[in-house]
């Protein structure tokens, strides 16, 4: 007897039968044949209705369609277009003329994913845009059954995005090639250039940006690398932004450059003065209704400026905040403020608009600016502005640093302070100018305090040895768009003094025409004499500045003097009288008239006066010249004028 035992079968596997076996290569060897000679153009239609009903939108394959089965099946389509909104005025959101898609067939079968590895496009078109209320045609019904669909890369030849944003009067055209990933295992990024408007204003743009895939998760940081041009604004973006088409935020390096900071309004809103050409470089972010500019440094015009700004959007009015600082600023650099041309020669920086400008206001007769203010610009934001300077270049100023907070409130606008560091010591200014009406009306209230005589006027050599503190107070109100409007309607007060000092002899006597006390300073060398003090009070009304009191006191002459400053007509009509206290044999000592232009000033003693005693002189010379020097003859009327120091405190 075989006790040898029998071998078990394994539960659920049987050895195929003959006919089984036959069954089943014959189902392959139709499989094979039935995918050799399908036709794939019949599935199409099914296509297009799962498409359709997966988006809600229109889509036709109207070339031929093949297909590559395999675990990752490929499909091939030409002559795609996909459907608009229903709002849309043209019919097309989307078309291409060959795409190639690759799906992954397990998730799609077993995990209800639908995984697409890759999709080549060769010449598509995009059309995106945002319709009456807001609402990007990007975004469409998903009846996809719960499925959840991932796209890995989208590559790119010869494409083209059309965005409109009509609302924002904004329309960008631009050309699309993909390029490798700059890190591997990314999608491919996107060579950009193209054109449009933005904000109604034309630009150019040039760049890389991250796949376009990246678009429909608008929870993800989109990675771009920028350069755009708008006119002769030039701005290089580099960094992250979620959700692009609506800024919605955003960490970028931005660097901009131009040739006007007023150009930028109808860009961005952001309203500024005009100033020479510039370039910034700084971290641009935005945190929810806040947009920052921070850490940015560069220059303007010959000025250095860096700082960080803020603007806050979702009010009424956009309002900016600022803390600005130059190490070195170049005073004429701020003339855009009161509507005037910076420098523009000698290497100074400037733009062809502004050399222009300059050009006619040096060929014409009025010194003062009359360019009116932008009341649009002032009334369009509001702003909170701190300028700190701590040292200014102004050659022909004894300017120092300077210290402004600008405050600006529906066209309120404020400077407090507006301060300068000027001949050691310093000039302190408060400026309202409300725009909220059609004229503005300006209040300005200016200190000036210890200010050094010797430096006051650094290019002059007969003051170089003065000594003495100089101070006034201004008070002025006027109505007009332009500082030469305001100040020619200008009422107020005006004083100006200096105490104890000390100032050139030559100078004292050349006021005086003291011939004799003249050339002996000019062939010896000069000396000082004391000042007694100095002042200047005016009356401010309807433009004109009336002299109540005009005086100028040293211990070898007394001035004293009348008439008036006209800011409106800017002329000069100031007469004012020597009285020496010393004597001297050639002293034509005749009143000095003050007068000619702002632009054209003229001293010149009153000829008629002078003519008078140099005929006498001459007379008497011609019968003997000893005597003819009598009419010459000063005996020094004048008395010590009494003076405080008060304007020197």
């Amino acid at each position: 007897m075989n006790d040898a035992p029998v071998p078990r079968r394994r539960p659920g596997l049987r050895p195929l039968s003959r006919t089984s076996a036959l069954v089943l290569g014959v189902l392959a060897a139709v499989i094979v044949v039935v995918a050799i000679l399908f036709e794939w153009n019949w599935l199409r239609r099914p296509i297009e209705h799962v498409v359709e009903w997966q988006t809600g939108r229109s889509f036709h394959i109207a070339g031929n369609l093949d297909v590559d089965v395999g675990r990752v099946t490929t499909l091939r389509a030409e002559a795609l277009t996909f459907g608009n909104a229903a709002w849309s005025k043209v019919p097309t959101m989307a078309s291409a003329d060959r795409a190639e898609l690759s799906v992954d067939v397990f998730p799609l079968v077993f995990l209800r994913e639908t995984r697409i590895p890759r999709i080549h496009l060769t010449r598509p078109q995009l059309r995106l845009e945002t319709g009456p209320d807001g609402t990007g045609n990007w975004v469409f019904g998903d009846a996809n059954g719960g499925r959840r669909t991932t796209y890995h890369d989208l590559w790119i030849d010869d494409g083209r995005l059309l965005f409109l944003d009509p609302a924002r009067k904004t329309e960008v055209d631009i050309a699309l090639d993909s390029a490798r990933a700059p890190t591997p295992g990314e999608a491919s990024a996107v060579d950009v250039e193209g054109k449009g408007r933005w904000a109604g204003n034309r630009f150019t743009l040039a760049g890389q940006v991250a796949s376009p895939l990246a678009l429909r998760d608008t929870d993800k940081p989109y990675r771009i690398n920028l350069r755009a041009s708008a006119g002769t604004t030039h701005a290089h973006a580099r960094g992250t932004l979620l959700d692009p088409f609506h800024l919605r935020d955003f960490d970028l390096r931005l660097r901009l450059a131009g040739q006007d900071m007023e150009d930028l309004f109808p860009l961005i809103g952001v309203a500024t003065p005009p100033t020479p050409p510039y370039r910034l470089d700084g971290r641009f972010t935005r945190d929810g209704s806040t947009w920052r500019y921070d850490d940015f440094a560069g220059v303007v015009g010959d000025s250095d400026l860096r700082g960080s700004a803020a603007v806050i959007v979702g009010r009424d009015r956009p309002l900016l905040t600022a803390n600005l600082v130059s190490k070195r600023l170049d005073f004429d650099d701020l003339a855009g403020f009161v509507g005037a041309p910076p420098q523009t020669g000698g290497g100074e920086t400037s733009n062809a608009g502004q050399r222009a400008e300059a050009a006619d206001l040096a060929a014409g007769a009025r010194l003062l600016p009359d360019t009116p203010y932008n009341l649009t610009k002032l009334r369009a934001m509001d702003a909170d502005v701190r300028w700190k300077a701590h040292r200014i270049n102004a050659p022909r100023l004894p300017i120092e640093d300077m210290d402004a907070h600008l405050f600006l409130d529906a066209g309120l606008l404020r400077l407090e302070p507006l301060n300068f560091g000027v001949a050691q010591g310093d000039i302190r200014s408060q400026i309202r100018m409300d725009a909220r009406s059609d004229t503005i009306r300006t209040q300005a209230t200016i200190s000036a305090r210890r200010l050094d005589l010797g430096e006051l006027f650094p290019r002059a050599e007969l003051t170089q040895t003065a000594i003495g503190r100089i101070g006034g107070d201004m008070t002025l109100a006027g109505t007009g768009n332009s500082i030469a409007g305001i100040l020619g309607t200008a009422d107020g007060d005006v004083a100006i003094g200096m105490g104890r000092g000390q100032i050139s002899n030559l100078l004292m006597e050349l006021a005086g025409l003291d011939i004799a006390e003249a050339l002996k300073f000019l062939v010896t060398k000069d000396r000082t004499v004391p000042v007694r003090c100095a002042f200047g009070d005016f009356a401010v009304k309807g433009g004109v500045m009336q002299a109540r009191a005009l005086a100028f006191d040293t211990t070898d002459t007394l001035i004293v003097g009348k008439g008036e400053i006209s800011l409106k007509d800017e002329t000069l009509d100031l007469e004012l009288r020597p009285r020496p206290k010393d004597r001297s044999i050639l002293a034509l000592r005749s009143p000095l008239v003050v007068g000619g232009t702002f632009k054209d000033p003229s001293f010149r003693p009153d000829f008629k006066r002078l003519g008078l005693r140099g005929a006498t002189a001459l007379a008497l010379g011609s019968i003997a010249p000893p005597a003819a020097l009598l009419a010459t003859i000063e005996v020094g009327p004048g008395e010590d004028s009494g003076c405080g120091g008060q304007y020197a405190k």
